[in-house]
């Protein structure tokens, strides 16, 4: 395979600070020899386990980049063992637009894995973590929230997994993150995802859902912040006393968890984040916008548990995410 365009400014070996960039080339109109300019920085200091922190996989998601700039800036060598990877805004191009996928290829970065190095900007992004920085890492932490179309209760999860040792180590490390809440993961579909990258490498993935809206508030930057740093204690790197904060574990178990829209119109929610809703409860009513007098169309809950995740816009499409219910559970 033909190596990748990309090209870091900085050298992942070498001990002390940096900052640069993951420098893509992007020939455009007002451009020629234009390109995707994506920051990085790299905290070195010896020997140890490397770990690779990463935000705005979607762009439109804000406590990852926050609590990373933050890190970026603040973390000194002395204060660690090994190797921090920090990459604040992974889809640049879709940061800097604000938008979930690129605005240069509508490439959803995180459903592009492995990617490829002669595809598309997404897919060369892809490409790159791919085949240089995760092969790097022992221990990644992928922050996301619900963006412009989803709010979640506050959690950090990682995924149920064949391999029970690696999956055993990533909820050790979600329980250390100290979210609010804690939950045990399955995804609707997770074909290109850079977790499953991850994961197929052996690497232990840990990710986080910190809200939505498309906006971060106080709490939920301060989550992400104080996460981050008992994420890095927690996988033998950071220097430094935890944090510890009280966490609800949730459980996902099945497809019942997710409720998808089947009518389109104006959402109005019933029940609030963190709710308990029972099995065909109506969480919420979906109003035909184009005249009155018309009955609105129920959603339904399709399982028992706690509200978790809800659709954010007040109006609703057939096939959106309406609602997510899990259940609450021991740790």
């Amino acid at each position: 395979m033909r190596p990748s365009p990309v090209a870091a400014t900085v050298d992942f070996d070498a001990d002390g600070v940096q900052h640069g960039f993951l420098r893509l080339p992007y020939s455009r109109d007002d451009s020629a020899w234009g390109s995707v300019m994506i920051p990085v920085a790299v905290v070195r200091n010896g020997p140890g386990p490397t770990a690779l922190l990463t935000g705005a996989n979607h762009g439109d998601e804000y406590e990852g980049p926050i609590a990373l700039y933050d890190l970026a800036r603040s973390l000194a060598p002395k204060a660690i063992a090994g190797r921090v990877i920090i990459v604040p805004a992974m889809n640049q191009p879709a940061f800097a637009a604000g938008t979930r996928t690129s605005p240069i290829d509508r490439g959803n970065l995180n459903r592009s894995f492995p990617g490829r190095p002669d595809g598309t900007v997404t897919e060369k992004i892809a490409d790159y973590f791919q085949r240089v920085l995760l092969p790097m890492a022992d221990v990644v932490l992928d922050f996301h929230s619900g963006g412009r179309t989803l709010d979640f209760l506050p959690f950090c999860a990682a995924h149920v997994l064949e391999d029970k040792r690696q999956e055993a180590r990533a909820f050790d490390l979600v329980r250390a993150f100290g979210a609010p809440y804690s939950v045990r993961m399955r995804e609707i579909d997770a074909v290109g995802m850079y977790d499953t990258a991850a994961e197929a490498m052996g690497k232990v993935f840990v990710t986080t859902e910190l809200g939505g809206g498309g906006t971060a508030s106080a709490r939920t930057a301060g989550i992400a912040i104080r996460g981050c740093h008992n994420f890095l204690v927690a996988a033998g790197i950071l220097k430094a006393r935890p944090q510890p904060q009280p966490t609800q574990w949730l459980d996902m178990p099945d497809a019942d968890c997710f409720t998808f829209a089947e009518d389109g119109g104006m959402i109005r929610f019933l029940v609030d984040l963190g709710d308990r809703v029972d099995r065909s409860q109506t969480v919420a009513l979906i109003y035909p916008p184009g005249r009155t007098g018309l009955d609105p169309a129920p959603v339904l809950a399709r399982r028992p548990g706690l509200l978790t995740a809800r659709h954010f816009p007040g109006l609703i499409r057939p096939g959106d995410c309406a609602a997510v219910i899990a259940d609450e559970v021991a740790a």
